[in-house]
Parts: C-alpha cells; sequence; structure tokens
C-alpha cells in the first residue's frame, strides 16, 4: 500500500528554511511530501531546491501549470500549510489565488481535502482585523488551523524564533 500523500505548503516566514528538517519528519511518520511554496518562500529556499526535489522524489511547486502541462504530482490525501504568514491565511480565507500554494489549499477546500495551517505571525500583525476575520472564516470552512493551545502562539513582533515554531505539534496533528 502505497504511504499516503501530505502536500506541505510554506509561505516566507522564517521557519520555511527548516523545510528539510520537516520534510524529513513527516516522511520517518509514513508520508509521502511534496512541497508546495508561495513565489517568495521558493526564492528563499532557491538554493535548496534540487536536494528538496531529491529529497521528497517529486518537484517543488510554487507557480501555476500552463494549459496543456502534465501534472506529475500525485493528489494530497492531506495539506498543512505550515508556516502561513498573514498574507496567505487572508488570502486564502478570502479566495485570492495569486500564488499556486494559496490556490491549491483554496481548492482543497472546496474538494475536503483535510487542510491544516499553522500561522508564523506577531502579535501586531495579529491585531490586524482581517486576521480574526480570516480564522474564524477558515473554520468555518472545515480547516483546522492550528493556533493557541499548544499549537502556534504569535510572539512580539522582532521577537520570533524560527527554531521554536512548533513543528512537532503540527506533524502530530496531522494524524
Amino acid at each position: 500500500m502505497p504511504a499516503p500523500v501530505l502536500y506541505l505548503l510554506g509561505s516566507a516566514a522564517p521557519p520555511i528554511l527548516d523545510a528539510t528538517k520537516v520534510i524529513t519528519q513527516a516522511q520517518a511518520r509514513g508520508w509521502d511530501v511534496v512541497l508546495g511554496l508561495t513565489p517568495t518562500a521558493a526564492d528563499w529556499l532557491h538554493g535548496d531546491l534540487a536536494y528538496l526535489e531529491e529529497l521528497t522524489g517529486h518537484p517543488v511547486k510554487s507557480r501555476y501549470r500552463r494549459p496543456g502541462e502534465p501534472n506529475p504530482l500525485p493528489p494530497a490525501d492531506t495539506i498543512l500549510f505550515a508556516p502561513a504568514t498573514l498574507n496567505s491565511i487572508n488570502s486564502l480565507a478570502l479566495g485570492i489565488t495569486t500564488s499556486w500554494a494559496i490556490g491549491y489549499a483554496a481548492e482543497a477546500i472546496g474538494k475536503r481535502i483535510p487542510l491544516l495551517v499553522m500561522p508564523c505571525t506577531n502579535t501586531a500583525l495579529t491585531a490586524h482585523p482581517q486576521f480574526d476575520r480570516s480564522i474564524e472564516a477558515l473554520r468555518g470552512a472545515g480547516v483546522r488551523v492550528l493556533l493557541g493551545g499548544g499549537c502556534y502562539v504569535p510572539n512580539e513582533p522582532g521577537m520570533g524564533n524560527p527554531a521554536a515554531y512548533p513543528w512537532d505539534a503540527a506533524l502530530e496533528a496531522l494524524r
């Protein structure tokens, strides 16, 4: 029986720099991992993309396919969007699909593919009134948002510690 397919989607926030570690941990838990990135996150990992493709056995996806271009990726069984920035969370909640990662996650809602989103924001960004509306909209659509309660807790601006990002909690939540 083939391994279940996990799409790990990531925004440009410092924890995405730990993609290799997270992919390896997910694979050790039995997942076949496909990595999808927002354009800026792909730029941040530019020098590692070939290695990440080798590690996952799949192309790293960061752009929409051209018409007629084949899709080489297996379908997702589950999706983890982490780290998810304020921009990604708001875009997803509002259905603004200007990047492939957001578009794939938005479509997953309609297809009822299990979708977990773990933010990576600070308290100043989460104070923006759209943040709470977006979290409420995502939860109302059946998205599991890993915020508080042993998952991600926003830090004060400038006080983030990417090494403390709760990847383990996110991987546990996939069960």
